[in-house]
């Protein structure tokens, strides 16, 4: 499969995901929208991070938006009879669909415009080296 396709793929993935996602949150709990728009971009203030380093600034970063620790903790959540850690994952498990529809991936430590979906920004030219 050519790489364009598979990223077509991917992106249309992350859509499934981010419906299901919002169709739970929105259905099944009464989190509501002003919960949800208030969380939805708070993943990324984990870039705040760069005030220590660019190193701790990439792992806080990949932590907020890694999905195997977001559904850790739904799982907590879960587990522990605790609605809120439900729908703070469910509404950072929808922003990191969204931002990978958008092309966003976890960062490599060398730049933030390397991700595992590929090269982004000003360095999406390198993605036509490989």
């Amino acid at each position: 499969m050519k790489t364009t396709n598979m990223r077509t793929a991917l992106k249309l993935e992350e859509i499934g995901l981010l419906l299901i996602v919002c169709l739970v949150y929105f259905e099944f709990y009464e989190g509501g929208w002003v919960l949800f728009a208030s969380l939805f971009f708070a993943p990324d203030l984990a870039f705040l991070a760069i005030i220590v380093n660019k190193k701790v600034a990439t792992i806080a970063y990949n932590a907020a938006h890694h999905k195997g620790l977001i559904s850790l903790l739904m799982i907590i959540g879960y587990l522990l009879s605790n609605e809120l850690l439900i729908l703070i994952g469910l509404i950072f498990m929808a922003h990191s669909c969204f931002d990978r529809m958008l092309g966003y991936g976890l960062k490599y430590f060398d730049s933030f415009d390397h991700t595992h979906l590929g090269w982004m920004g000003k360095s999406k030219h390198k993605n036509l080296e490989v």
